[in-house]
């Protein structure tokens, strides 16, 4: 392929993109050479790598003309649950829902909708997401008799927007084998393995690849062209499955959860390793271990107690210190990357000390809240901090409200950046859409309107670090011997002067490239 007449980021640069086997070969100035010239090129590198893999090759050469457009590195979400955002796609989404009453209005009328279309199994769960019930009033909490007087024999089971609790009906409750107060709510490890059981029922297996298929549809519109998967589930089995039935639409890194850390190494899997059958699109990805819980379920392991919670918590952690260095030593050992959840500024500093003791190298998933003393040790440590800033958007006013007087600095982007760490960026989708721009738009605005003010206007990133942060290389720039994973917009987003702007630039993605093929 030659993509011809491509303009750099920053810059009025035209260049033209010469790309073969999968990779950026040369990238000259647009003026410099003839089309036949580069096309003579390529065809002689693609025969020169079809008589090394002994196979045939074509004389076709495919060009695409720019036309000024801006070229830059694919995007990458960083921390996704793919399955679970896959799903968001055709299951109840409560986002708006401002309080328990309409959520359940909500679910009301979903429920009432799908009986009248004859598509409510009686058997089957009833699946909704993203409730925030941590921005509803104490007066508006979840009630099992809530959700029981809505849905009856029904079973009926709702995530919330971090995914660290369920709302979930007496049937439902009956069904997953948990125990339920008046609340209606299942808390954090009960809530994961129970969410692990709505994949079981018959046709969603089916209905589960179909969504899949149209996510990455939906990503690649996006400019994205690769993922970070820490579903909880055996990831890499089902990843190399997905390849094999045609899923090969993204890149795919594939963690690992502690708990099948053995039979990974068992396996010999290693971070970085190839799925076999996936064409050099899906690797084996880190350990991924959760430390801690979630600031919307006042779960997140502090050194201060949240404000205005009676009894005083100060947060829960998942694991004891020690599990976490144990853990941490086997993945170090076994050659493993780790990715670690640590929300709470204690259990960041946990975290810190495991891989201080271990040696461990990886990532810090989420890093939101953090002792000033422990900001540089990321650098120092040589781990990256995997963050998300749409989640300040939505956390700014529970911020407020639940660690009014922290001991940490809350979503300290710049701060990390000044001193040094690597950032990449993510989602945590379906916590946050899949979706860099607004990730992008979130660290580079602090707000989602330009009518609001920025949320700690201190802590925000320059355009050209953020977008970065967004992509494999840490360009913002393709160079010669990258992957060919480029997208191609009609709009220079370091240029934008609003977060509307940037949160628009999905509609500015005009091509997508992984690996050389175009995905959208």
């Amino acid at each position: 392929m030659l993509i011809t007449h491509a303009r750099l980021v920053g810059t009025d640069d035209l260049v033209d993109v010469t790309i073969a086997d999968g990779r950026i070969t040369a990238i000259t100035p647009s003026d410099t050479a003839t089309d036949r010239e580069r096309v003579a090129t390529i065809r002689d590198a693609e025969r020169d790598a079809a008589r090394d893999a002994d196979r045939n090759t074509s004389d076709t050469v495919d060009i695409v003309d720019a036309d000024g457009m801006w070229i830059i590195p694919g995007l990458w979400d960083c921390h996704t649950h793919f399955t679970q955002w896959s799903k968001t796609l055709g299951r109840l989404d409560l986002i708006n829902a401002r309080s328990a009453a309409e959520a359940m209005a909500m679910l009301r009328e979903h429920l009432e909708a799908r009986r009248a279309a004859g598509t409510l199994d009686p058997n089957a769960f009833v699946v909704g997401m993203r409730f925030r019930h941590s921005l509803w009033s104490d007066s508006e909490q979840p009630t099992l008799a809530a959700i029981d007087a809505v849905t009856g024999d029904q079973p009926v089971a709702l995530s919330s927007a971090d995914m660290h609790c369920g709302w979930v009906n007496s049937a439902a409750a009956r069904r997953l084998g948990v125990e339920v107060d008046a609340t209606g709510l299942v808390g954090e490890l009960a809530w994961f393995n129970a969410y692990t059981q709505f994949d079981k029922a018959p046709g969603a297996a089916e209905e589960t690849d179909r969504l899949l298929r149209e996510a990455e549809r939906d990503a690649a519109a996006k400019g994205v062209v690769g993922i970070r998967d820490y579903e909880m589930a055996e990831n890499v089995n089902t990843w190399i499955a997905r390849f094999a039935a045609g899923i090969n639409g993204l890149r795919v890194e594939a963690g690992v959860y502690p708990e099948r850390m053995q039979a990974a190494i068992d396996a010999g899997w290693h971070t970085g390793m190839p799925l076999p059958g996936s064409h050099g699109l899906g690797t084996v990805g880190p350990m991924k271990l959760i430390s801690d819980g979630s600031l919307n379920t006042r779960s997140a392991y502090c050194s201060t107690p949240y404000s205005g919670i009676e009894p005083p918590t100060y947060g829960t952690l998942s694991y004891t210190p020690q599990q976490i260095e144990d853990y941490m030593r086997l993945a170090t050992e076994h050659d493993f990357d780790i990715a670690c959840h640590a929300i709470g500024d204690e259990a960041n500093t946990i975290v810190l000390d495991a891989a201080a003791a271990t040696g461990a190298h990886g990532s810090i998933e989420h890093a939101q809240m953090l002792k000033p003393v422990d900001i540089p040790r990321f650098a120092q440590l040589g781990l990256t901090a995997s963050i998300q800033p749409q989640h300040a958007m939505d956390d700014r006013d529970v911020i407020a409200r639940f660690w009014a007087n922290p001991a940490g600095i809350p979503y300290a982007f710049r701060s990390l950046y000044d001193a040094g760490a690597k950032l990449r960026m993510g989602s945590d989708a379906p916590v946050a859409p899949l979706d860099p721009w607004l990730a992008i738009s979130a660290a580079v605005f602090g707000t989602e309107s330009s009518s609001r003010e920025p949320f700690q206007p201190e802590q925000c990133l320059p355009v050209e670090v953020a977008l970065a942060a967004s992509t494999e290389v840490g360009r913002v720039n393709p160079a010669a011997g990258d992957p060919a994973d480029l997208v191609l917009l009609d709009t220079d987003p370091t240029a934008l002067e609003t977060p509307e702007a940037m949160r628009a630039m999905p509609s500015h993605v005009v091509m997508t490239f992984v690996a050389g093929q175009r995905t959208h």
